[in-house]
């Protein structure tokens, strides 16, 4: 399973081909209906597809032209090159909802730009540094998605659901860093005064994933961001998330992020 791959069109043969990659596409000409969560959204040329769950997706309707630029990044790699903003977690809820994203023409043209970008140095497979090379041209374009988000939906940032709430709260909890000594769900079920049962039922209910993903996502990226400052010990890294051992702090690494601390220590891959 490579962590990225391209594709030039978007059918629901491909999505299901990528099952557990992201989606991140962008319409380039043509027309098509994206099914997505029970909910069906018409494409057009400059539209922005980013879907957290590519087997879920559905494309009909699609005019003999509709032609897109697709990039499919695995969650473990997104995960390491997601920026030091927590901004992605409010996307996220958003785009549970509707991933699409109607971008004007500046936006279009930044957005098609990252992703050949991105091509371009995927490509180079023998430089010395491919993993840091890459992880930068995929930062990138994530935050160019955080700004396109962030300056069209700004003012409607504030979920309607009768739980947000409560979401909120518990993602306020994660930003203060709370998920540095605790990552079990019954600590912040306790402080919110419900259950560990209803606090997940309401982010999935929300995000589309529950409150377990959303504790290891602020863990592993902080830890990914930690393990890139060198001047850091791995045994400095897991007293700062109060691990009992480095060994334990490496399987946590190996099982939320796909790959071992000296491969992103190290950049050679």
């Amino acid at each position: 399973m490579q962590p990225i791959e391209f594709a030039d069109i978007l059918s629901t043969e491909l999505q299901l081909a990528h099952t557990g990659y992201l989606t991140h596409a962008l319409c380039l000409q043509g027309t098509a209906t994206l099914l997505f969560n029970g909910a069906a959204h018409p494409l057009q040329s400059g539209d922005c597809i980013i879907m957290q769950r590519s087997e879920s997706a559905q494309i009909a309707d699609a005019s003999a032209d509709f032609r897109t630029i697709t990039v499919y990044v695995t969650p473990e790699f997104i995960q390491m090159a997601l920026p030091l903003s927590n901004y992605g977690t409010r996307g996220h809820m958003m785009l549970f909802n509707d991933p699409v994203i109607h971008l004007n023409t500046r936006q279009q043209e930044r957005c098609r730009e990252n992703m050949e970008y991105v091509r371009t140095r995927c490509a180079e497979v023998e430089h010395r540094f491919y993993l840091d090379l890459t992880l930068n041209a995929v930062q990138g374009m994530i935050i160019d998605f955080f700004d396109f988000h962030a300056e069209i939906y700004d003012e409607k940032n504030d979920l309607s659901h009768s739980n947000a709430h409560l979401m909120n709260r518990f993602i306020e909890m994660l930003e203060r860093g709370d998920y540095r000594t605790h990552r079990d769900i019954a600590y912040y079920a306790d402080r919110l005064y419900v259950t560990p049962k209803y606090l997940s039922e309401t982010c999935k209910s929300i995000s589309g994933c529950g409150a377990a993903y959303w504790i290891n996502r602020y863990t592993s990226v902080e830890i990914s961001r930690l393990l890139r400052d060198r001047s850091l010990t791995l045994a400095d890294i897991a007293f700062r998330f109060d691990f009992s051992s480095t060994a334990y702090l490496s399987r946590y690494i190996r099982q939320n992020l796909g790959v071992s601390a000296s491969e992103i220590r190290g950049g050679d891959k």
